[in-house]
């Protein structure tokens, strides 16, 4: 038979406000344990929170920017259950009037572009996490994290393979990059999704019993659970077995999910409206004002660059999905006038040496000035494109206190196009490898390259690679 994965995500992205959603603690990541929580966020009797205004205008940002209906009353909600990360044993969460409703992303896969429906994004408090002890016989819980501000982006169940999954995540972390309103560090937890994966036969329209996997915080995490849970329940179906719905836990270590306890329902949870915090009013000028300081985002800056400076569609959805290197790539291109240039050495160099070093867009250390002064010299042809490599890397590790004309002329990188020399040595290393020259005659062409490399490390890799071939090609049709 064959099978169909069925999926929604419930996707959790911390809110990048200086303080908590109820109270004046930092939510600044790590500290020591139990460092930044009070009395209100650890929920301790006669407490009362006090609603931080700018969550609210970080999620109706969100909100407008996924194309939702916006709540004009919305209101809290009391979420009860025990956890030893949530010591006052309820959380303040939004249910019955969450602040946006009914949007739509638009994803591209191979497949072509497909619409992700978002059935709701509500506003709610964080959890504290527990730290379990290697030797497996204590939990230590640390509540800093507890009442850092949230909203939960709920979609559709329109998923249908882990390809969709990874395109919708990376869409919203850009968005939400780009709006500012969290730095969306999937390593660090402000970012995490949970899954909701169920398999049906294709064709069949009723969907199966389906499982949650928890707070998954990577890509790669993300695409491994969905394969091994879609496999897992495939075989017990296959096997005649039922799939029993239920909450599970992805180790990354060990490859696998495992039951951490059976799936509640909203009835499990025992809702209430929440007493302490007065419901919320969104006015129509908020709103307005909201949607007039939309940015331009990822998808539209990725056909700015195709309409303005011819790049290559795919070329320019990699530079645009980043906020920190479209920020670089369109203040240099405003002077320099070399658009491929600066996207050849973006896609090259620039992402190569983020991958290589683990490091992220916004460490990149020098200014868009420094970067187009590296692109007028090559521009120039004053380097060649393998010194100018040399060069880019040592820009990328000092930043903007490189001086790239010093290291030029401290190294005598210039590059040499005096005819004479080139054909001087092309004569030379012609000379010195006679056996070479016969393979050459006898049809061998594919030699030439070693010509070019001896010639070009004569002259120390400074010459002119376009002036070397062509010398060399001309010394030996002579002969």
């Amino acid at each position: 038979m064959n099978w169909e994965i069925v999926m929604g995500l419930e996707v959790h992205v911390e809110l990048a406000t200086k303080s908590k959603i109820f109270c004046s603690c930092t939510t600044a990541f790590g500290g020591a344990p139990n460092t930044h929580c009070c009395p209100v966020c650890m929920g301790m009797p006669g407490t009362l929170p006090v609603f931080n205004e700018q969550v609210l205008d970080y999620a109706l940002k969100a909100g407008v920017a996924l194309n939702c209906e916006i709540t004009r009353y919305n209101k809290f909600d009391r979420k009860n259950y025990f956890y030893p990360d949530l010591p006052k044993a309820y959380q303040i969460s939004q249910l019955y009037l969450p602040f946006a409703r009914n949007g739509a992303v638009e994803i591209e896969t191979k497949a072509g572009s497909k619409t992700i429906r978002i059935h709701e994004i509500h506003m709610e408090e964080d959890a504290g996490k527990l730290i379990h002890s290697p030797f497996g016989d204590a939990t230590y819980p640390d509540y800093n994290r507890c009442g850092v501000p949230l909203i939960e982006i709920v979609s559709e169940p329109d998923f249908r393979s882990a390809e969709e999954v990874l395109a919708y995540l990376a869409k919203l972390k850009s968005t939400f990059e780009y709006l500012g309103i969290s730095d969306v560090k999937m390593e660090e937890g402000s970012m995490r999704a949970d899954v909701n994966l169920s398999v049906r036969p294709v064709g069949s329209e009723t969907f199966g019993t389906r499982t949650e996997m928890k707070n998954i915080n990577s890509f790669k995490s993300i695409e491994r659970a969905i394969a091994f849970e879609s496999k897992r329940q495939i075989e017990l179906l296959e096997a005649g077995e039922k799939v029993v719905q239920q909450t599970r836990r992805w180790d990354e270590n060990k490859g696998k999910t495992f039951s951490m306890r059976s799936k509640e329902d909203a009835q499990d949870y025992r809702y209430f409206p929440e007493p302490d915090i007065p419901p919320l009013r969104v006015s129509e000028e908020t709103l307005t004002k909201i949607k007039n300081e939309q940015p331009e985002f990822a998808g539209e800056k990725a056909e700015r660059y195709v309409r303005d400076y011819g790049l290559a569609k795919e070329d320019a959805q990699i530079i645009a999905a980043s906020k920190h290197l479209a920020k670089l790539f369109d203040d240099t291109v405003a002077i320099s006038p070399y658009p491929k240039e600066i996207r050849y050495w973006m896609l090259s160099e620039i992402l190569y040496f983020i991958n290589e070093k683990g490091l992220k867009a916004d460490n990149i250390g020098f200014s868009a000035e420094k970067f187009a002064a590296f692109i007028e010299i090559m521009a120039a042809d004053r380097v060649n494109k393998p010194t100018g490599k040399i060069i880019f890397e040592e820009m990328l590790k000092t930043g903007d206190a490189f001086d790239i004309e010093g290291y030029i002329k401290a190294n005598q990188l210039e590059q040499v196009d005096d005819g004479d020399l080139i054909q001087k040595t092309v004569r030379e290393v012609i000379a010195a490898n006679p056996k070479t020259v016969e393979q050459y005659k006898n049809g061998q062409t594919k030699v030439l390259g070693f010509f070019v490399g001896q010639t070009m490390k004569a002259l120390g890799g400074k010459a002119k690679p376009e002036s070397v071939n062509r010398y060399v090609k001309e010394e030996l049709d002579t002969l």
